[in-house]
């Protein structure tokens, strides 16, 4: 899958099948776009593309004092993996700032969507608006289809028991911890993705080593101490219990972090490229007076999700594949 962050330059432009969104999560009424594009694409042999933005619309104008940002689902690597997996040839990175904001939905299907992306089919969503002030709707680009060159297809919402199927129910779910509500929504397990980085080293100084994700935007979907496992390190999934937060008990302006203990694990993975999945929410981030109260809490805490393995038969301790002495780390090419 390619990937650009702006247009494409001139020379790489060509003919394209193409739906626009923030595609934050990318969840089963996403995929029913994209499959329902590849089917228009094909006949013809169109390239499949996906206009996102970066930063969220509504990141941005929450920067600007109107609106409330929305919580994120994905980061951005999970995106860009999760519409590969669907299938899309090409993804444009808009970069969503000032100038971007202030671009007319004229200006928009003219410059973006028709001159920038040659686009020759377009699939939108039955709420999809655009352009300054939302002024672009269906009616806009559907007079715009004949001289543009490109044909116009609108599809209805995905519902699914009656429920719309949006990121708004994704990020409810998560924020609830309804783990098997999300695995429905999005059609497969969450999971968070990066590089593992050095953090300050407590964990290790209270006999509970983590291995430390960065999570690169400030309101995530979900909060709190989980049990997880861990893709990446082993044959098999190891067994782990994590926490996502400022860890307010040791810093009072801390940055998000996603901490992870892996059960009798001892290896050190710095910079190896893993995929964290939760499976279920234990507790909210807490406050402690001092470290052994921290320490208690930890200790509670791997015992219960040690507790879920051995209940739930998933994976427990025992039955996890046994750690390599020497593993090969798969490396991303780069962290786009």
């Amino acid at each position: 899958m390619e990937v650009f962050r702006t247009l494409p330059p001139p020379d790489e432009r060509r003919d394209c099948a193409l739906t626009i969104g923030n595609y934050d999560g990318v969840h089963r009424g996403h995929q029913a776009v994209i499959e329902r594009l590849r089917a228009a694409a094909a006949p013809t042999g169109l390239p499949v593309c996906v206009l996102t933005f970066e930063p969220h619309p509504r990141e941005y104008f929450a920067t600007l004092g109107r609106g409330t940002p929305p919580a994120r689902i994905l980061t951005e690597r999970d995106k860009l993996d999760a519409l590969a997996a669907c299938g899309v040839d090409r993804v444009c990175i808009a970069h969503f700032n000032e100038s971007f904001a202030q671009l007319s939905a004229e200006q928009f299907v003219s410059e973006i969507v028709v001159d920038g992306l040659r686009t020759r089919h377009l699939l939108i969503g039955d709420d999809f608006r655009f352009g300054a002030r939302r002024a672009g709707d269906v009616a806009l680009l559907s007079a715009f289809a004949q001289s543009g060159g490109y044909r116009l297809e609108q599809m209805e919402t995905v519902v699914e028991d009656g429920q719309r199927v949006s990121s708004s129910a994704v990020r409810d779910a998560l924020a609830s911890g309804n783990f098997d509500r999300v695995t429905k929504l999005l059609g497969r397990p969450y999971a968070i993705s990066g590089h593992v980085v050095h953090g300050r080293k407590l964990g290790r100084q209270l006999g509970f080593p983590t291995l430390n994700l960065r999570i690169p935007f400030p309101k995530p979907a979900l909060k709190g101490i989980f049990v997880v496992r861990v893709h990446g390190l082993a044959d098999s999934p190891l067994p782990a219990v994590a926490s996502l937060g400022t860890r307010p008990a040791v810093e009072s302006d801390g940055k998000l972090l996603l901490e992870v203990h892996l059960f009798d694990f001892a290896r050190e993975v710095y910079g190896h490229l893993v995929r964290v999945e939760f499976l279920a929410r234990l507790r909210d981030e807490l406050d402690f007076d001092g470290l052994d109260a921290l320490r208690a809490q930890i200790d509670t805490d791997t015992r219960q999700a040690r507790a879920w393995f051995e209940q739930s038969g998933r994976l427990t301790p025992a039955t996890a594949a046994p750690v390599p002495a020497a593993q090969t780390e798969k490396r991303e090419k780069d962290d786009g």
